[in-house]
């Protein structure tokens, strides 16, 4: 088939992503949007749109029914998800192929292996990839989850779910007195936040930073790796601050991170842009697979940055049938980039959400300087949503470079009307570890001022 017209099933940055990807390519673009979202960019951008429903997320954004009958109802014949909502259910792939509208994004099949952790796990253990120390499988009861890790993997370990992702359903344990008080918590929240209470147990490594590698895959059996991303400034599992490629992968270890991503990818004939997700732990060089994303990322903009591959062009161009006009050779890395999340929260107030009008709206510019964002001077910023005001992306020749030129941007960069996370960001650009590049996923809690976290 041939796509003349995407229906765009998401909101506020990616939407807006999106639709620029899609007019490059000559294809029409329909928005969807919220009573929340009236005002939102991407409304105006898109060539049609259309309300569909109220501002809870269940009414609007995650209405399959309503989606369906709206990209049906203007001729849409493909539908792009972004990132979050609907972009990995695969019932929704599913529901698209039966009206005969195209999802841009892999299989449904793909989907259910990589997204319930445990078969996933299993899936890329099969093809070779290495993996975290851990259970085989799910994990039932309080006593086969003492007698695995007593026996097996020894304490401190931690409990995941197997639906889960942005932390929840996740509990750390050190000893067991831990593990019976967090196994059916676990549990429970897992159930309540995903609708699957299935849990699984692995060995939590202390010192660690989280890298992951981005694929991209053709219906022709085509797969690359491009490069990898370090993500390992985080607050609660909640990435902040991206950078490519990552200060401590050499390139043998980026070789075969790439060729195992490869391999995860294609152990579920995967087709269309994918993140394999890595632990990496500094002291050994061992590195463990934790999860793949089949969807673009938030942080996919400093791969392109580094690569000079539009990713979500890409997504559309593999989408209409179209296959790789490049190989591994060609794909080669240019600089350093580093992406800062800009959240409408408040960091002096333990990251308080901020939601409001932005009395002003000022992005900084220049050379190798790229900002995605929805919001303009006198937008509302809707509390009904997540907090992403938008993603400064910088390119520099090196990572010092980078980070000098983050700084500039941060400097300049205006937002008045609320708070944002621009103090946070300047904090870490500034702070010794991180321009070290010796950062792992606790560099926030070790090595932030206490001002900014207010602890």
């Amino acid at each position: 088939m041939s796509i003349s017209k995407v229906l765009v099933a998401n909101r506020g940055e990616i939407a807006l992503r999106i639709i620029r990807a899609c007019k490059e390519l000559d294809i029409k673009t329909v928005a969807i949007y919220s009573e929340a979202d009236e005002d939102s960019m991407h409304v105006t951008m898109a060539d049609e749109a259309y309300c569909i429903g109220p501002a809870l997320s269940s009414k609007s954004y995650l209405s399959i029914p309503t989606i369906i009958s709206t990209a049906l109802t203007c001729g849409a014949d493909a539908i792009h998800p972004g990132y979050g909502f609907l972009a990995e259910n695969a019932h929704f792939v599913d529901v698209c192929n039966e009206h005969n509208i195209k999802f841009i994004g892999p299989s449904s099949d793909a989907i259910n292996k990589m997204g319930d952790k445990a078969t996933a796990r299993e899936t890329v253990m099969a093809a070779g990839v290495p993996v975290v120390p851990g259970s085989d499988g799910l994990v039932e009861s309080i006593e086969d989850a003492i007698e695995i890790v007593e026996s097996k993997i020894k304490y401190p370990v931690i409990i995941k779910a197997t639906a889960g992702g942005g932390g929840r359903g996740m509990r750390v344990c050190k000893d067991r007195a831990e593990l019976e008080k967090n196994f059916v918590q676990a549990q429970t929240e897992a159930k309540n936040a995903f609708g699957n209470a299935g849990v699984y147990i692995e060995k939590f490594i202390t010192q660690m930073k989280h890298i992951e590698v981005q694929v991209f895959a053709d219906a022709a059996g085509n797969c690359v790796h491009m490069a990898e991303r370090d993500c390992s400034v985080q607050r609660r599992h909640q990435k902040l601050v991206e950078e490519a490629p990552s200060p401590v992968v050499d390139e043998d270890l980026r070789q075969r991170m790439g060729e195992d991503a490869v391999k995860a990818a294609k152990a579920v004939n995967y087709e269309g842009a994918g993140t394999i997700e890595y632990i990496f732990v500094p002291d050994t060089q061992d590195y463990y697979f934790i999860e793949m994303n089949t969807r673009i990322q938030v942080e996919h903009c400093v791969t392109e940055m580094i690569t000079g591959f539009d990713l979500v062009q890409w997504q559309l161009r593999v989408a209409n049938g179209e296959n790789f006009d490049f190989t591994q050779d060609d794909v080669s890395i240019n600089g350093h980039s580093i992406e800062c999340r800009i959240n409408a929260e408040d960091p002096g107030r333990n990251f308080m959400p901020c939601p409001g009008h932005l009395t002003g709206f000022m992005p900084p510019g220049g050379l190798g300087v790229r900002v995605d964002t929805h919001c303009y001077t006198d937008y509302f910023m809707p509390p009904n949503y997540d907090s992403l005001m938008g993603k400064l992306i910088v390119w520099g020749r090196n990572r010092e470079q980078a980070i000098k030129r983050m700084q500039r941007c941060l400097d300049e960069f205006t937002i008045t009307g609320i708070q944002s996370t621009i103090p946070f960001h300047k904090e870490v650009m500034a702070n010794k570890v991180f321009q070290s590049g010796d950062v792992c996923t606790d560099f926030i809690e070790k090595h932030m001022p206490i001002p900014v976290l207010n602890n």
